[in-house]
């Protein structure tokens, strides 16, 4: 065991400890709450990111689940978890029917056909229909703004003939607008029943777009890191653990509405993402942090090179700070940050060497040090 990796072993097994004390006593206390009645939960995926998360609490609160899904993922619950298996790309939805259930949370969907046709099957035969959105129905990402916010619209010829090819034809320019209008089939097929959830950036261990894995990945490999702007930009993001079980502890209340759902629940900045990332990765805090000019100029993009931060000015000045008040109001909680980056972490370096010798999001070692010699002879000149 190298150096490196002895640190991270020994960090993280004296961190858990401090870290489950330091856990907020509003997360804490709505975990431990039991629910009012033991319910029927069908979930169309499932084995996606969140999904597993929203089965595993589920079930440890005592309820009966029901995936519904291609059945292209082995069964990770076996003897626990019903499984129907069916097409929604192709309309095959007979496993479903002449069922009931208290609640169906629809996680994957983007295509608003997937949503009618869900409507058309169960409609009437589920108390609450819980559709995972997106913050990126939004129409401007220019203001804060709250759940009224105006939100994109469709420009196509016909939404509901939108396919899963046309989406990523588009480069996911559709997405949002789709998404929007998914929300709007909701709410036509399931009136007076249905949840709108909103998440924004969602991170931690399982996450397979390295978003967030970056930075806990970069900073434990210590080093001069590149961060970007000055560190006053803000800074939104939920675990995926803490969406999912807020997600079933909002079908047990049968809280029906729209909601925005990131965090954390104050004003994060990237300085302070980073601080709280940092020390619970074994990272030594060498920070340098280059303008968002310089990156501009260099061609480096945010979100992508530099995933979760975004500019905090212009026409992202609104992007992370939306407002959270009615999720928080409704009982959203959050673990705390070191918690997600060491996990996350954890996760990572389980992962096949050659999954864990390429990032999917951030920069490369090679195009890091160059950026930073460049800022630095710029600097000088």
């Amino acid at each position: 065991m190298g150096p490196t990796r002895r640190r991270f072993v020994q960090s993280s097994v004296l961190a858990v400890p401090a870290l489950a004390l330091a856990r907020p006593l509003a997360y804490a206390a709505e975990a431990a709450k039991p629910p009012a009645k033991k319910m029927r939960i069908l979930i169309l995926g499932g084995t996606g990111f969140t999904g597993p998360h929203q089965v595993d609490y589920a079930l440890a609160r005592g309820h009966t689940v029901t995936l519904f899904n291609r059945g292209k993922e082995p069964n990770a619950w076996p003897g626990r978890v019903e499984e129907l298996i069916g097409d929604r790309n192709t309309g095959n939805l007979k496993a479903l029917e002449g069922r009931e259930w208290d609640v169906c949370i629809d996680n994957p969907t983007t295509l608003p056909f997937w949503v009618r046709d869900a409507g058309r099957v169960v409609g009437g035969k589920v108390g609450q229909y819980i559709f995972i959105s997106t913050i990126s129905v939004y129409a401007s990402n220019a203001q804060p703004t709250d759940e009224t916010a105006a939100l994109l619209a469709y420009a196509g010829k016909d939404a509901m003939a939108e396919t899963t090819e046309t989406v990523q034809a588009s480069n996911r320019r559709l997405y949002g607008p789709l998404k929007a209008v998914s929300e709007q089939e909701a709410e036509r097929q399931f009136p007076n029943a249905a949840t709108i959830i909103r998440p924004g950036l969602i991170v931690g261990p399982g996450d397979d777009t390295d978003r967030f894995t970056y930075w806990p990945v970069r900073l434990s490999r210590r080093g001069e890191v590149l961060a970007p702007g000055d560190g006053s930009d803000p800074v939104q993001f939920i675990d995926a653990r803490d969406l999912a079980e807020w997600t079933i502890r909002m079908a047990e209340t049968r809280t029906l509405g729209v909601f925005n759902a990131t965090g954390p629940d104050h004003q994060q900045t990237m300085r302070g993402m980073l601080a709280g990332i940092g020390p619970a990765v074994g990272g030594d805090d060498r920070l340098t942090w280059v303008s968002t000019d310089f990156l501009d100029a260099q061609n480096v993009s945010a979100w992508t090179d530099l995933p979760v931060w975004v500019p905090g000015q212009g026409d992202t000045a609104g992007f992370a700070r939306r407002n959270i008040g009615k999720a928080l109001g409704a009982g959203l909680t959050f673990r705390p940050l070191p918690t997600t980056a060491v996990d996350t972490l954890a996760w990572f370096r389980q992962q096949p060497p050659e999954r864990q010798a390429k990032l999917k999001a951030g920069l490369t070692p090679e195009r890091e040090a160059a950026l930073l010699a460049a800022w630095k002879a710029g600097a000088k000149a």
